[in-house]
């Protein structure tokens, strides 16, 4: 308020302020007369209105008239930070009578020309805005919705997470407690608890005040023990404060809520970070491993390559032609055609039809070449691999072929009737194209026709064994056994046999004599003193020592079963040594030298149908659903693992173990994870019994009659 005071005239006048005196110089064109433009008019008369709003304690004035002259596109915020800009922008040049047009920010004209342009920002305000804005109260009183107890934290809103997680939302908490204390005296817990420590406190120094009261001393004058007063007992408090702190109550629960739901949102997504971290761990482990399969893949083919060299280091002298019979084990590795690698792994991809009755055995010497395979329809049929084409049989053995290898063009088969046939496969097919025996008529000499019998004939130590003509193909005959032969091996010139007559028998190939028989029995009547009483209980229970061996397999996956003859399940050699599986469940070592068993392992409760070793281990399947790895060097199990099923055949090698375990599918063991994997797809319908696999190129047979191809 200005001050009044008196002029020379004695008038009472007011001390001008500097608003009056800003209102004033805002007029003196006007009041001057000066002609102006009708612009600078207007221009006058705003800044004439704006200069009382200079003040910043006149905000609120300035806020009503602008209210008052736009009220239907300003909204208070709007009105606020119009006021705002004006007080600000005295100063500006723009705000000068004769500041030009473009230099003007703000005025009353555009207002009025333009309402809905008006932008306080760089972004342009639009009626959408305005109702927003006019609706703030509204919406930020407007009630939620209660959350499910069940609902994750996604159902709550931003705005009631930072209300729950707040500090003022504690305040209520704290006045509850401040209005439920009551003036009770001083109980002296403290101390208590630092005396039960065995501290000493500073009060202990200074003497302990009279008001306080210990738990332990309630007891009134005369000695007796009083119980403990409530300390909240006589305090009233209304039904309005306890209105409202149940009202307190709700809303800190529904907080906790709140706060809890957020919380486990975080551990969700901390869950789902830990878990992709997992998988990408998992998934880096298993690159991890197929590097280290990898790895052992080229030293598998390194090691073969080196052997091809030497071998052909050795045969390169040779100029006979003769090319030495090789066994099992490749010399080399098996290159295979670049569309093999287009074929999805794991999935048979060609089907060999053909057969009548289960498959029995099966062989092949390289990948995409030939394959033989036996049925018990007593027929043995050899397959073009590249094709699928059936293209020859070998005909000869009377009964099933149980058995047999094949090398290179070599294949030896052994039979039902006891007998061993060597056979050259490039010679199948050309009997066939002749006429059978009796098409022709043809008179021969009796004289011709005895010399010409004595002629076909091929010795086998002192016996003649007959050769009919249809049995081009076969090259020799072995006999020797008495029963039928169930397991053979052979490298170079050197065979190993293995039948039902409880014997082992050794051929040379190049004479065809039998040179070392080797009798289980014998084995099994002396065995070593540790292992007598592992295998005695099977030995009895099998009838072993009896003239006949059968056993009942245990159920396939399809329910059949039937009985298992075959004594020697399997065989092989490595030099001198030789490991053959039997029906008492026992592996043994042998000495090929002495023709005695050096060493027996002892672990399976049924007969071995299948083994293969190599210079670390030995692994061996049979009837009682399990596959052992033995240890060379210690004699003992490294590993068990367990199937089903019986187990009727396998191969392996560094990287895995491949078998048939009464199973449609073939069953695949990494050695290096330690997973196990099926073979089903477009595969068997009934259970797999004989496998044959090199690198990446797998043949299975089973009991649908058929023969399988696979890709690994």
């Amino acid at each position: 308020m200005s001050r009044p005071r008196k002029d020379r005239d004695g008038a009472s006048t007011a001390i001008s302020s500097p608003r009056d005196r800003d209102l004033r110089d805002s007029l003196a064109p006007i009041a001057s007369g000066s002609s102006s433009t009708s612009s600078s008019t207007i221009t006058a008369v705003g800044n004439a209105l704006m200069a009382p709003f200079g003040h910043v304690q006149q905000k609120s004035d300035t806020s009503k008239i602008f209210s008052d002259l736009a009220p239907v596109i300003m909204t208070p915020r709007m009105v606020n930070a119009t006021a705002a800009a004006a007080a600000s922008s005295r100063t500006h040049p723009s705000n000068s009578i004769i500041a030009p047009t473009n230099l003007r920010r703000l005025d009353f004209a555009t207002l009025g020309r333009a309402p809905m342009r008006l932008s306080l920002g760089s972004r342009r305000i639009t009626s959408r805005d305005l109702q927003v804005v006019e609706a703030t109260d509204e919406l930020l009183h407007a009630e939620i919705p209660e959350p499910d107890p069940d609902a994750v934290a996604s159902n709550v809103s931003l705005l009631r997470g930072f209300n729950a997680t707040i500090p003022s939302s504690e305040k209520g908490k704290t006045r509850r407690r401040k209005t439920r204390n009551v003036d009770a005296p001083h109980m002296g817990l403290k101390k208590l608890g630092m005396n039960a420590r065995g501290m000493l406190g500073d009060e202990d120094e200074q003497g302990e005040t009279n008001d306080e009261i210990r738990p332990g001393d309630r007891r009134d004058k005369k000695g007796k023990r009083k119980p403990r007063p409530s300390l909240a007992a006589d305090v009233k408090l209304g039904k309005e404060e306890l209105g409202r702190q149940k009202d307190e109550i709700l809303l800190d629960k529904e907080n906790i809520h709140v706060r809890r739901s957020l919380i486990n949102s975080e551990i969700d997504e901390i869950a789902q970070k830990i878990a992709a971290l997992d998988a990408l761990r998992s998934q880096l482990q298993q690159n991890l491993l197929l590097l280290h399969e990898e790895e052992l893949e080229l030293d598998d083919e390194l090691e073969g390559v080196r052997e091809r060299l030497a071998i052909e280091d050795k045969t390169l002298p040779s100029t006979n032609g003769n090319t030495s019979r090789t066994g099992r084990r490749r010399k080399g590795p098996a290159f295979l055609p670049s569309e093999h690698d287009d074929l999805p792994p794991g999935v048979a991809f060609m089907t060999l039809s053909g057969h009548t009755a289960p498959i029995t055995t099966l062989d092949f010497s390289e990948p995409y070449g030939v394959l033989v395979s036996a049925s018990q329809d007593d027929s043995t049929r050899l397959w073009d691999l590249c094709t699928g084409d059936e293209i020859g049989r070998l005909r000869g053995h009377k009964g099933t072929v149980k058995c047999m290898q094949v090398d290179d063009s070599t294949c030896l088969t052994g039979g039902a009737d006891s007998t061993i046939r060597m056979w050259d496969l490039r010679r199948v097919g050309e009997d066939d194209e002749q006429p059978p025996l009796g098409d022709i008529p043809e008179i021969v000499d009796f004289e011709d026709a005895l010399s010409e019998r004595d002629s076909s004939k091929i010795r086998n130590g002192n016996t003649l064994v007959d050769v009919r003509a249809e049995d081009g193909a076969c090259m020799r005959v072995l006999e020797g056994h008495s029963k039928e032969v169930s397991a053979l091996y052979f490298e170079d010139t050197c065979l190993v046999s293995g039948a039902s007559d409880k014997t082992l028998r050794q051929w040379d190939l190049s004479t065809g004599q039998c040179v070392l028989t080797m009798d289980i029995l014998w084995a099994i009547s002396h065995p070593a003193p540790s292992l007598h009483s592992s295998y005695s209980d099977l030995s009895s229970s099998t009838n072993i020592t009896s003239g006949a061996f059968a056993v009942p397999t245990p159920p396939f996956a399809d329910g059949s079963w039937e009985m298992y003859q075959d004594f020697v399940g399997a065989v092989q050699f490595w030099g001198y040594a030789l490991v053959s599986g039997s029906g008492d469940g026992c592996v043994r070592m042998w000495d090929m030298r002495t023709g005695q068993a050096h060493r027996t392992l002892v672990g399976h409760t049924a007969p071995v149908t299948c083994l293969q070793f190599d210079e670390m281990h030995i692994v061996s399947g049979s009837l009682d659903k399990s596959l052992r790895i033995w240890d060379l060097r210690t004699g003992n199990t490294s590993e068990t693992i367990r199937y089903d099923h019986p187990v009727t055949d396998l191969q392996f090698d560094t990287r895995k173990i491949v078998a048939c375990c009464g199973e449609n599918g073939v069953k695949i063991y990494n050695r290096t994870t330690m997973q196990q994997s099926t073979l089903s797809i477009n595969g068997h319908t009934r259970p797999t019994e004989k496998l044959r696999y090199i690198d990446r190129y797998l043949a299975s047979g089973a009991k649908d009659h058929t023969v399988k191809i696979w890709s690994l």
